[in-house]
């Protein structure tokens, strides 16, 4: 054998070796907890093979992930009832509370938003909505459920409002959305050009879309101070929900729930 292909082996060997040591180094961390699932309402286990517990931390039985168990949690302590509420979910997942919500509550109505068609008709099976101007007469839901969608809109003071203005009186937004900054001024992320593409003021951010595979942008770094915000621009009142709670398979980063009431 001569020495180029004894050194095309061994490069080929060592590439190997390394993915491998680097696969064993991701797969090393490993967290298994007991619990009860509120999306699935089964004692189940809780397992993460990442640190990164807010995406991997999942329940064995129905795949949910801490902030989705967080938010089913919320929504039953505020409203008990909600199987017999108007509730509309903008931007609905697969799994966990959007799946709980969809087969239990008799008035769900869930909502994608599919920029180039019309708003407020049937687009693949869901209907097309735009949180910033949507179809929906004033007070139409008891409940507006978004998870992790109100870091991805372009104008937050419209979405908040038009949120409002769809709520009857004594229902709710309850909502999760990443907040990143906490303590420190929430941040614009994007804007967007003529053509709706996204134009970063920072470095680009993407998110998964259930609906489009190219994923949707980050346009807002939100802190604390996102209460303030939508006090001032829907005259909602809103408080923050922090759970820690391992019985509940609820511990990660990021994964407050706010409650805004109207």
């Amino acid at each position: 054998m001569g020495n180029v292909l004894k050194m095309k082996l061994y490069a080929l060997k060592m590439k190997a070796k390394k993915r491998a040591i680097k696969y064993l180094m991701a797969d090393s961390f490993y967290f298994k907890q007991k619990g009860y699932c509120p999306c699935c309402d089964k004692d189940v286990c809780f397992e993460s093979r990442s640190s990164w517990l807010r995406d991997y931390f999942l329940c064995n039985n129905c795949q949910s992930i801490p902030r989705e168990r967080a938010l089913m949690l919320v929504i039953e302590k505020y409203y008990p009832n909600w199987k017999d509420l108007d509730i509309h979910e903008s931007s609905p997942g697969n799994r966990g509370a959007s799946l709980k919500l969809r087969n239990n509550a008799s008035k769900y109505l869930a909502s994608q938003y599919f920029p180039n068609k019309p708003l407020g008709t049937k687009v693949e099976n869901w209907l097309n909505e735009d949180l910033e101007q949507q179809t929906f007469r004033d007070e139409s839901f008891d409940l507006v459920i978004t998870q992790d969608v109100m870091e991805h809109v372009y104008n937050p003071e419209k979405a908040f409002f038009e949120i409002s203005r769809t709520l009857k009186k004594g229902g709710a937004h309850i909502f999760t959305v990443p907040l990143v900054n906490k303590h420190k001024k929430s941040e614009i992320w994007a804007t967007k050009d003529n053509h709706g593409k996204p134009i970063f003021i920072n470095k680009p951010e993407w998110h998964g879309n259930v609906v489009d595979p190219n994923g949707s942008p980050v346009t807002m770094h939100w802190g604390f101070d996102i209460v303030d915000f939508i006090e001032e621009k829907s005259g909602l009142k809103t408080i923050i929900e922090h759970i820690d709670d391992l019985k509940y398979g609820i511990r990660a980063e990021l994964i407050e729930v706010l409650v805004s009431q109207k």
